[in-house]
């Protein structure tokens, strides 16, 4: 309970968290399903949690994957990422790299390295270009 107090766990970290405290897995199973029933314990809350977290600092497929990781089953994982099906991804990625970096870049290597950055917070190579393309870097070389 006083993990689930701070923050929403999936019923996966939780398995884990557990047995890396040497419960065994019927005792185990019988708590996080007693927690599910008495409504404490929710993986469609938990995804939607983690989606509103990352959401505006991270891409769509980078939400998924952490979603994976967390250990959410894909029906409830897919119910939390529609609700980023409304947003702009261009946009998200555009202020996201206006904070970041705010000016074109100077030389190949830094625009390696802007793109790069998007590209590890999840958002495709397309929307990457495309920011970059639109903050005046130009289409030089699209080869990386």
């Amino acid at each position: 309970m006083h993990w689930l107090a701070r923050r929403e766990y999936s019923r996966e970290e939780l398995r884990v968290r557990l047995r890396h405290r040497g419960a065994d897995d019927d005792a185990i199973e019988r708590a996080l399903d007693d927690l599910a029933v008495a409504g404490y314990l929710s993986d469609a809350r938990c995804a939607q949690a983690i989606v509103a977290h990352k959401a505006g600092r991270y891409g769509k497929r980078a939400i998924a994957h952490a979603l994976k990781e967390k250990g959410i089953a894909a029906p409830e994982a897919q119910a939390a990422l529609r609700a980023l099906d409304d947003g702009d991804e261009f946009a998200e990625a555009q202020a996201l790299w206006l904070q970041r970096f705010a000016v074109p870049p100077t030389d190949q290597r830094e625009r390696a390295r802007q793109i790069r950055f998007l590209l590890g917070r999840g958002y495709p190579l397309s929307v990457a270009m495309r920011v970059l393309r639109q903050a005046g870097a130009g289409d030089e070389d699209d080869a990386l």
